[in-house]
Formats: C-alpha cells, structure tokens, sequence
C-alpha cells in the first residue's frame, strides 16, 4: 500500500506518520509539503520526516499529476489552519484550503486512489445554539477557515470521483504534543500560559463550548477513512461527546494540574460566537474501534511533560513561531514568502 500524506509537516502530521508507520510497517509512505512550518520543531529526537519512505517538497496547489500515480490512499492535511491566518490571508486561504483540495482529489481520482481522507473541521457549526449538532444538522461557518472548510466537503461530495471513497472528517479542535507542537490552539496554549506565567487569562466569558480531540486520536480517524468498507462518500463529525467542554471548564482542568494557577475571565466581554457542541454519535456507530481514547487529563500532562522535557519557557510565546501566524509573518518579512504564500527564494 502506498499512501501520500499531504501536508505532513505541520502540527498533525508528524503524529500521523509515526501511528501510520506503527499500524502499517510494510507500507510505502510518502510525504508532501510546501514546508511553512518544517522549521517550527518541537522536539529533541530526530525530524519526524525520518519514517518516512520518501519526502517531496511542493505546494498543494501545484501538485503534479503524475505525482498521484500509484497511490492507493491520500490523507490530506495541508490548509492555512486556523481562523487568525485565515482572517489575514483570506484569498489564499481560499485558494489552498478549497482549491488545492479540489486540484488534489480530481487528480487522485483519475489515477485511480481508493480513499481520500480531507481533514475537515467542527468549526463549520459556527453558531450551535445549546443542542449538539449532527452531520445532518445547518451548519453557520463564521471565519474564512471554517467558510473553506464547508466549500470543500461540498465540492467533494459532488465531484465525479469514480471508484474512490471519500471521507470528510469533521474533527474537534486538535490538542496534546506532537513533533511541531502549536500554541495558537485553547488547551494548548493555556497549558503553555500556566507554566510559564503562572496564570491563565480567558478572554471570552467562558461559557462558550468547544469540542476536543487528541492528535494521536485524529491519526488513528484518519487510518479508519483510509481502510474504511462502505458508503463511497462520507462527512463525518470526529472526535467524542465526553469531549465537548466550556472554555471555562477547560482553564479550570489545565489549573487543576498544576496547583497555584490562577484563572482570570473576563466576565465583561461580549458573547463569542464561535460556540458549537458536537454530536459524535454516528462516528461511534460506524467506527467503534476508532472512538477517542485519550482523556483530557492524559493530554493536559503529556502537555505538561512535553514542555518541560523541552526546556519550554517563554513568557512571550503568543509572538513565537508556535503561533503559526507568526511563523508565517516572520518568514515574510525576512523575504521568503509572497503574499500568496509561496516561497520566492
């Protein structure tokens, strides 16, 4: 089996290669990645690329077509991630997370690939109200991410994809340690706060409800959509209902962990939108074996140790390439990327 990771070189994919390797060790993995982030590395051991049987550098929007033949599965992670990048580079945005999947799945279809995994996102709820949302169920995307998101899973169930099985996974928002370890992510970045400064500053009222998934749970949804029998195309909401929490509660768990944290809210600010819980039962009925397993408390101390074990401690690492904004803003300013976000030397 040969399998293409595109975009594995950002905060999920190091973490995908290495349970893709566990669970498949005779199989030929190949990576893709412009590598924006391939310098972010959050690591002491060797680059995460090493399990790899080959790594190509390119941006999703140029992919060759030659490139797909002889693929049997695509996993495709590469996207502007997050809603302050997507807020700031909107058209690109558009044109990488949208178009460079569109360009991808119609070239990985006419070479034959059986399953194309597109790492979608829960945010496409936007405004949820207090029910849990279903597969089913409106959906309000609110930022330019969540918009490319939902334009996607559209234009993929749609497209004439012949024999390929198409997975759309909705999934939580990402949490735990990895390889390229991101900040710019709620638990993430309240554990970093904690340890370096003591305390934890939520800045909504905290009411506002998120759900959460580990990215070592993520991998394995993503091995389920690429050996998966059934349905050829499929949206699918990933993650667990025991992970829909407040941000308030989430500040309150990471404080639990690390005694002498204060919590500071702003009990003044105005409602954040973004407030979506997330029914993951139909994801539970068809995959049983591929249901979240790691807890919150598990992932606050693998954060935790993680850190540590890295020597972390910066006070100042909202401004630091583990916001990946930044990352990308630095790198522009010194001249090596457009704004398209290509490279230019």
């Amino acid at each position: 089996m040969r399998i293409l990771i595109v975009g594995n070189m950002g905060y999920v994919g190091p973490v995908v290669i290495r349970h893709l390797r566990d669970r498949f060790p005779t199989a030929t993995l190949v990576g893709y990645d412009s590598c924006l982030f391939g310098q972010c590395l959050t690591t002491s051991g060797p680059f995460p690329e090493i399990m790899l049987d080959a790594q190509y550098f390119g941006d999703v929007r140029d992919i060759p077509a030659p490139f797909l033949n002889g693929t049997d599965a695509v996993v495709h992670l590469a996207a502007i991630s997050n809603d302050p990048m997507g807020s700031r580079f909107e058209e690109v945005t558009d044109q990488i997370n949208r178009g460079g999947s569109l360009h991808l799945a119609q070239m990985a279809a006419r070479a034959g690939v059986q399953h194309f995994a597109f790492a979608s996102s829960c945010s496409v709820y936007g405004v949820a109200g207090s029910l849990p949302r279903k597969e089913s169920d409106p959906v309000e995307p609110l930022t330019a991410y969540a918009r490319s998101k939902i334009e996607t899973e559209r234009a993929l169930m749609h497209m004439d994809a012949g024999e390929m099985a198409i997975t759309c996974l909705r999934f939580a928002t990402a949490c735990g340690f990895s390889d390229r370890l991101r900040l710019d992510l709620v638990v993430n970045d309240f554990v970093a706060s904690a340890l370096t400064c003591g305390n934890i500053t939520v800045l909504s009222d905290g009411t506002p409800w998120r759900p959460l998934i580990h990215v070592r749970d993520m991998a394995r949804a993503l091995e389920w959509a690429i050996t998966r029998k059934g349905e050829r195309h499929l949206v699918v909401n990933a993650g667990s209902n025991a992970w829909n929490h407040t941000v308030r509660n989430l500040a309150g768990a990471v404080a639990q962990h690390l005694p002498g944290t204060s919590v500071r809210i702003n009990t003044e600010a105005p409602p954040d939108r973004r407030s979506y819980k997330v029914d993951f039962s139909f994801f539970q009925n068809i995959a049983p074996d591929f249901i979240p397993r790691v807890s919150l408390s598990e992932t606050i101390a693998e954060l935790i140790s993680g850190l540590r074990g890295i020597g972390f401690s910066d006070r100042n690492f909202r401004n630091s390439s583990l916001i990946r904004l930044h990352a990308l803003k630095n790198m522009m300013d010194a001249g090596y990327l457009g704004q398209d976000l290509r490279w230019v030397r």
